[in-house]
């Protein structure tokens, strides 16, 4: 062959490859939409259903509160949910738990789901919630809430993403982790029993920090409800907003991380039942001295001291009234972001992601205002929203992975920051932080006229 005819054959190639590649970023890319978020059609119609939210329940004379729990950990080991895909657990360091809490007013029932998990995915609130109605349970809202392990079991995320970073999907285990739910339930709802209700606030603002920028505001306080049944029984449902990432993503065993720990401390200390529940963990990490085990034991001991000690608000709930709402939001096409200006196709994204169920359950106990997310909310956000519903005369609770999942929820001027949780973990685009930031802020409002 002579040079020349080597050359053109060369040439043609490379053609070939261009064009190929160019194909297939015109087939799976495309730019960010920056337009104003305040002019899209989405963004005037969500805040318009949020002004008019219903809130729909009763009020009686007195409260009842059950709990229960179930061992979920599976019978061989599963991939490790976390980080980047690390395999099966090779050990089981704690064992992993489905907890429920019951509660009533005689008229209206609801209950909290809590898992070790890292989320609670649509598919799997999906199936519990079938369980649910197949029994006849008496529940008129049922919250998902996840403790957000980063080494907690997979095998229950359906699609190409769950299969290729969480753990696969698996049907033995997604109806195993809904039967040990239906049980736990169960034994909340059989265990309920007249019982008072305290909302108490704690400063721990010394074990979390933003993990972005140091000097941006933190939520630096545990929130919690105290039920204490007639018997002497006492129950504790808290949230904080430090990520559970002690646990390093070398560690190869299957552990809850300190929000493990720390729940036993309590359940060893204070109280017969603790249930921990993510809260506005978004741009916070725990602020611990080391990876180890040793390490994750000491941070939930220095937090179970911190509640004895620190209690910045105390108030009894009084008024024995459960409301309950629900807001499904619409958002911008899917913006999972591969640099500043491009991202996939909206279609790619939904194939990989698959139903993110993006909504809010909002829940009101007498003058405690709690609102589930499915979105990974910043805690930047908490101190605004907490001066806003005081002004009410609401506390506030956040918890987070409430059945659904659509990415991090951070400050719009995060949005162009080399940061992971905006780059590959808003999944949205741009100006979600003043759109949520304006839907609490209704939110709130709207449950303080109800």
């Amino acid at each position: 062959m002579t040079i020349q005819k080597l050359a053109y054959t060369l040439g043609k190639i490379l053609l070939g490859v261009f064009l190929f590649v160019f194909l297939l970023g015109l087939i799976t890319l495309t730019t960010v939409d920056r337009s104003p978020i305040e002019e899209q059609e989405f963004y005037r119609q969500t805040l318009d259903e949020a002004s008019k939210l219903q809130l729909q329940g009763t009020e009686t004379d007195t409260w009842l509160v059950g709990w229960g729990k179930t061992n979920m950990t599976p019978e061989h080991p599963v991939e490790l949910v976390g980080y980047a895909p690390r395999g099966n657990y090779e050990f089981v360091q704690d064992s992993s738990y489905v907890k429920a809490i019951a509660l009533g007013n005689g008229k209206t029932n609801i209950a909290w789901l809590n898992y070790e998990l890292l989320i609670v995915h649509p598919h799997l609130a999906f199936e519990v919630k079938k369980a649910i109605q197949d029994q006849n349970l008496p529940v008129d809202q049922v919250l998902f809430t996840a403790t957000h392990t980063h080494a907690g079991l997979g095998g229950y995320m359906p699609g190409p993403l769950g299969e290729m970073a969480f753990g696969g999907y698996n049907e033995e285990t997604v109806q195993w982790i809904v039967n040990r739910s239906v049980k736990a339930l169960t034994q909340a709802i059989a265990s309920q029993d007249t019982a008072k209700i305290q909302y108490r606030k704690i400063d721990a603002a010394e074990f979390v920090a933003n993990r972005f920028i140091k000097e941006d505001p933190i939520e630096p306080s545990i929130r919690q409800l105290i039920f204490t049944k007639n018997n002497g029984e006492t129950a504790t449902f808290f949230t904080y907003s430090a990520h559970a990432t002690i646990l390093s993503s070398k560690f190869m065993g299957l552990s809850g991380d300190y929000p493990f720990y720390l729940t036993k401390d309590l359940e060893n200390d204070s109280y017969d039942f603790a249930m921990f529940a993510a809260g506005t963990v978004g741009s916070h990490r725990p602020v611990a001295d080391g990876k180890s085990i040793e390490e994750v034991q000491r941070y939930a001991q220095q937090l179970d001291s911190i509640m004895q000690i620190k209690m910045t608000f105390y108030s009894t709930i009084n008024r024995h009234q459960i409301k309950t709402g629900f807001l499904p939001i619409s958002l911008r096409d899917p913006h999972l972001r591969i640099s500043d200006n491009f991202r996939l196709r909206p279609w790619l994204f939904n194939y990989l992601l698959g139903e993110t169920n993006v909504h809010f359950d909002v829940t009101k106990l007498g003058n405690t205002l709690m609102i589930a997310s499915s979105g990974e909310i910043s805690g930047v956000f908490m101190a605004k929203w907490e001066a806003h519903a005081k002004s009410k005369g609401l506390n506030l609770i956040i918890t987070t992975f409430n059945g659904g999942y659509m990415g991090y929820i951070t400050p719009d001027e995060y949005y162009d920051r080399n940061f992971h949780e905006v780059r590959e973990m808003n999944w949205y685009g741009p100006g979600n932080g003043h759109y949520y930031d304006e839907l609490i802020t209704k939110i709130i409002d709207r449950a303080a006229n109800r």
